[in-house]
């Protein structure tokens, strides 16, 4: 059967920016439900922030405020909350 899971995604920065200065977005998943299918959705649903999420090492994310580690993909559950955390440093 298909699971479907709604998640909470926080953003932050020129995340938040990027997808029209909206702080908190609730994202549905299907299918495959880990960090990486979240990241795919989210590129699909807000294309200026396709670059930043597909690219690991522009943005970070955290887990239930965990940080994950770069290439590490993480199970998503229901009402599991994720924050897009963009570097600190300035250019």
């Amino acid at each position: 059967r298909i699971m479907s899971i709604t998640v909470k995604v926080l953003l932050f920065a020129s995340a938040r920016e990027a997808a029209g200065n909206v702080s908190s977005i609730n994202c549905t998943l299907d299918g495959e439900l880990n960090t990486n299918a979240l990241r795919q959705t989210l590129a699909n649903q807000y294309p200026g922030l396709a670059s930043l999420v597909l690219d690991e090492s522009n943005i970070t994310l955290a887990l239930n405020e965990e940080y994950i580690a770069q290439g590490e993909v993480k199970e998503l559950t229901n009402g599991d909350v994720v924050a897009l955390i963009p570097p600190i440093s300035g250019g």
